[in-house]
This record gives C-alpha cells, sequence and structure tokens, in this order.
C-alpha cells in the first residue's frame, strides 16, 4: 500500500480529462485549467509529443517549451538507421510503424513557431550553456503547466519547483524508484500549495516487494488558483474509461493506500 500522503484530493469527475494516447505518454488533467494556462512547459521529450499535440488542440493559444538535450542529431541519426532497417525486415508492418520512419519530419513540422524544442538538460546547478534550470525555465512566465518526465533526475529538482510553485498552476510529474526516494517525494508534497488530484501506476517499471508500482504519474493542481475541496478522493485506481495501460501487454496497476 502506498502512504496517505500520496491519495489524491477529491475531484468532480466531469472536470477530469485524459490528454494525449490511451498508451505510454497520456496523462490526466483538470479542464479547467484549460482557459487558464499560457505556457505548457515539458521537461523531457524523447520521441513523444502527443500529449502536447492534444493539449494545444484543445488550448490553441498555448505556447510550447520542451526541454530535452538528449533529442540532438545523433539521436536522430540513430533512430532513422533503427527504422529503416526494421523496415527493410519487414519488422515495421503497421501504418502507424512505418510513419515512425519520418517522425523527424513531424517533429519539424510541430516543433516551429510557437512550439519550441531547446536541446539543454535541467539540472539543479548551471554549469555550461548546454544546461538550465527550473527559475531559468520559469523566469518570464506565470500561469505555467509543468510536465516533468525526466527519467529520476525529477528528485534534483524538487526543491527548485517548489520555491517556484505558485507560477505553476499545473503540474504533472513522473517519480522513478518511488520505494526508495519516497521521503523525498513526501518533503516534496508537504506544505506545497499543488495538490495531487490523481495518480497512476507506470506499469513499464513494475512493482516493488510490497506490490507498490516503482513509478508513479502524478497530476497535481494548484489549490490557490483553482478551487479544490480539501476531501481525499475514494475513487478506484486506476479509473475506468480514464486511465490505460502505459504497456499493453502487462495488467495495469491497482492502487492502493494506508489508511
Amino acid at each position: 500500500m502506498l502512504p496517505r500522503f500520496l491519495k489524491p484530493y477529491q475531484i468532480r469527475s466531469s472536470n477530469l480529462i485524459r490528454v494525449g494516447p490511451k498508451t505510454d505518454g497520456g496523462y490526466i488533467i483538470d479542464k479547467r485549467i484549460l482557459s487558464k494556462t499560457k505556457i505548457l512547459i515539458t521537461c523531457g521529450l524523447n520521441d513523444d509529443w502527443e500529449f502536447e499535440r492534444d493539449y494545444l488542440k484543445k488550448n490553441q493559444k498555448t505556447l510550447i517549451n520542451a526541454y530535452d538535450h538528449t533529442v540532438n542529431k545523433r539521436f536522430w541519426l540513430t533512430r532513422f538507421k533503427k527504422d529503416i532497417i526494421s523496415l527493410l525486415l519487414f519488422k515495421k508492418l503497421k501504418i502507424n510503424k512505418i510513419l515512425d520512419v519520418f517522425k523527424y519530419l513531424d517533429y519539424q513540422l510541430f516543433f516551429r513557431n510557437n512550439n519550441k524544442h531547446f536541446e539543454k538538460k535541467i539540472v539543479f546547478k548551471k554549469r555550461n550553456d548546454n544546461e538550465t534550470t527550473i527559475p531559468d525555465i520559469l523566469a518570464n512566465y506565470n500561469q505555467i503547466f509543468l510536465k516533468v518526465d525526466i527519467e529520476g533526475d525529477e528528485y534534483k529538482i524538487l526543491n527548485d519547483i517548489k520555491r517556484n510553485s505558485s507560477k505553476i498552476i499545473f503540474l504533472i510529474i513522473e517519480f522513478h524508484d518511488v520505494d526508495k526516494n519516497i521521503k523525498k517525494i513526501k518533503n516534496f508534497i508537504n506544505k506545497l500549495d499543488l495538490k495531487i488530484i490523481h495518480i497512476h501506476g507506470n506499469n513499464y517499471g513494475g512493482l516493488d516487494k510490497n506490490k507498490n508500482p516503482k513509478v508513479i504519474e502524478l497530476s497535481l493542481l494548484n489549490s490557490k488558483k483553482i478551487k479544490l475541496k480539501k476531501i481525499l478522493s475514494k475513487r478506484k485506481y486506476p479509473i475506468n474509461d480514464l486511465d490505460y495501460k502505459n504497456f499493453k501487454r502487462r495488467n495495469d496497476i491497482e492502487i492502493k493506500f494506508n489508511e
């Protein structure tokens, strides 16, 4: 069972919507933020911007800034070689897999005009021009939707997120190795205006020895910017027709909390 401090607050069902695909990369938000968000800042991009694309359809005035130092020329060249080989060996037979070969073109079309990708690593302390920090990223913005999925490095920037939480209207963050970092997560959540409104176990990460998810996805709403009743949810997680498996060939993870 997960600790009680990870239990979401109650949100009206009609306010919860899924953004992005019904697989890995899709997340749950409170639709009330759609009209209030000025910018969506994504930390960790890889080769998936379906969430950002879907969010933009729902709020076309939102700016998109993405940060990921690993998505560079070498990344695209390596990916293209692998995709071409898979195609020639008939490993990519489905139309969506074939279209993956042209992912770089989609990247170029999406990240233009108001959508920007910065090849910078997000760190706690900047040492060179290839790095940046959360305070620098958020400096010129308010009403921010922040999305963080940086494969374990999230723990290095939690204090910066907390210090700048007044600028953030909504936060999606993926925590890795939860069992090993539960105290860090608790310290982050404690006395934070950003309140958990949804939780999902990422089944790619598997279970720990207590059968809790090793990787969790949290959606947090700024309770000072949008009204939130301080009542804990009685829902069962995952939520039917809202949550979907990150990895289709593996069972989704049922989440239980200590009372």
